[in-house]
């Protein structure tokens, strides 16, 4: 007896990209490396911090986690559609006060991603608050959607 033969469909999203999965993958990775194996390598070793990339009809938006960093210590660079956001968070030393442990980031660090459409760098703003960088990047008016009229 033969089974009925169903459609099956591809449940693949339209945009979906390796390289986010992949930059995700290796960051996991490093900071799970750091747990297992105490403080990172050298105190100056380039880190990433954790950011999410979101968008809404009009731009692009990057929220990068940089607790108790100040303005003046971060970079935000736009080059064509990819984002840098750069910069050194300093660690403070205590008098009198020996570590145990540290599992805080600390040095240069610089988060990189390319955004997933082209943007109007010109418009590009930044605001840092409560140590949640958000950088909001319109988009260009040659990617937005446009809508045509049908004409009768």
């Amino acid at each position: 007896m033969a089974l009925p033969v169903t459609r099956r469909e591809r449940l693949i999203p339209a945009q979906w990209g390796a390289f986010p999965e992949f930059e995700e993958l290796y960051d996991r990775m490093g900071r799970l490396l750091e747990t297992a194996f105490g403080e990172p390598a050298a105190a100056s070793s380039l880190w990433t911090p954790l950011a999410d990339v979101s968008e809404d009809d009009d731009s692009f938006i990057v929220e990068a986690e940089v607790p108790g960093m100040t303005k003046d210590a971060i970079d935000i660079q736009v080059s064509g559609n990819e984002l840098i956001i750069s910069g050194h968070a300093e660690q403070e030393e205590k008098e009198g006060v020996r570590a145990h442990r540290r599992t805080r980031r600390y040095g240069r660090f610089e988060y990189r991603t390319r955004l997933p459409g082209e943007i109007n760098a010109e418009g590009v703003q930044a605001r840092l608050d409560k140590g949640v960088l958000t950088v909001i990047a319109p988009k260009s008016t040659k990617a937005k959607p446009r809508h045509v009229a049908i004409e009768s």
